[in-house]
């Protein structure tokens, strides 16, 4: 089997997320290549990495650089993916900054593998919340078309990295000494978040901006079209911060285009990749973000028929944000190019 050279950009929550899944993937590599702003050792599960510091020339010889990436304005792959590119590699981005470039193919690989044919040296992995909704709406679009999605996500702290997932704790900590008294604890330092998230949901997720929606919320309309090659589907999205470590779950309403029945949408799911079917909310058996961390599924359940408008569906859709919505995402789209 041909082996290739790898770089992993980034060490932050995604980034050793990336480096787990090459290796429980058996990922063919000769030579790994960390990189980060500055060089340390780190150490995921028992093995020790050495992170150099960042350089174009340290991207001499890469087969393909994943690029962890950031959910703010300008990631490393601003600076440096043209570098890795003209040095030779592939490279995919899990930040913001190329998606919806008109020649950068955006990819989930349950659902549009073959564009990853398109690319001109780099490859782009969807936010985490769009990843997960296309994974589970994917086989129904197929097979009954849908024209309204109105999603609401529960997005948890590691989404914002690691800094919120201190963030989370912290706040925790200060709330269980005061024994449930009403204080509040917005004024911390260092805090990363706009709002306290223990105890606590807010629904500011990104930037507020046209029709005041947020950008994360954009992001599900925008980024939904594009990897489904259908901009007429009418898409509504309110994304929430929870107090989760890690774990996105989110509520889809879908309007199909012709009737299915909530026993055959089960079926379908429960047969297509990367989709696993929780649904028995009697027994109360349905997905939640504390089974699904650390797994690469989409996990669907709560699927259900609308009383009161034909055609219309509800879905419950959990997955681990740094798994699937990120480094796992970008490690299939890895595993396609080398085929």
């Amino acid at each position: 089997m041909k082996k290739y050279n790898v770089a992993v950009v980034g060490v932050g929550a995604v980034g050793l997320e990336m480096l787990r899944c090459l290796k429980q993937r058996n990922f063919p590599i000769a030579e790994l290549r960390t990189f980060a702003r500055s060089a340390r050792d780190i150490e995921v599960d028992g093995q020790r990495y050495s992170v150099k510091a960042i350089t174009p020339e340290g991207f001499a010889g890469i087969d393909i650089a994943l690029f962890a990436g950031t959910e703010g304005e300008k990631g490393a792959a601003v600076t440096y993916a043209p570098e890795a590119i003209k040095r030779g590699a592939v490279v995919i981005d899990n930040g913001a900054d190329f998606r919806m470039k008109s020649d950068v193919p955006l990819v989930v690989p349950e659902v549009n593998p073959q564009d990853i044919k398109k690319h001109k040296g780099i490859v782009a992995n969807p936010n985490c919340s769009t990843i997960q909704m296309v994974v589970a709406i994917w086989p129904i679009y197929k097979k009954v078309g849908i024209k309204r999605i109105i999603v609401t996500t529960f997005q948890a702290a590691s989404g914002a990295g690691k800094e919120s997932v201190e963030q989370l704790r912290r706040e925790l900590l200060e709330l269980g000494k005061s024994e449930y008294q009403n204080i509040r604890i917005s004024e911390y330092q260092n805090r990363v978040l706009p709002q306290q998230l223990a105890f606590n949901v807010f629904p500011h997720i990104g930037n507020f901006g046209e029709f005041d929606y947020t950008t994360e919320e954009w992001k599900l309309v925008r980024e939904t079209h594009k990897i489904m090659h259908n901009s007429k589907i009418k898409i509504s999205a309110t994304t929430v911060r929870v107090p989760v470590r890690t774990g996105h779950s989110e509520a889809i309403y879908i309007e199909t285009e012709r009737s299915i029945s909530p026993e055959n949408v089960r079926d379908i799911l429960a047969k297509s990749a990367g989709i696993v079917v929780i649904d028995e909310p009697k027994n109360n058996l349905y997905p939640m973000p504390k089974d699904v961390e650390g797994q690469d599924a989409v996990f669907v359940g709560r699927i259900r028929r609308d009383p009161f408008v034909k055609n219309g569906l509800w879905l419950w859709v959990v997955a681990d944000n740094l798994r699937k919505g990120a480094a796992t995402n970008a490690v299939q789209i890895a595993e396609i190019l080398i085929q």
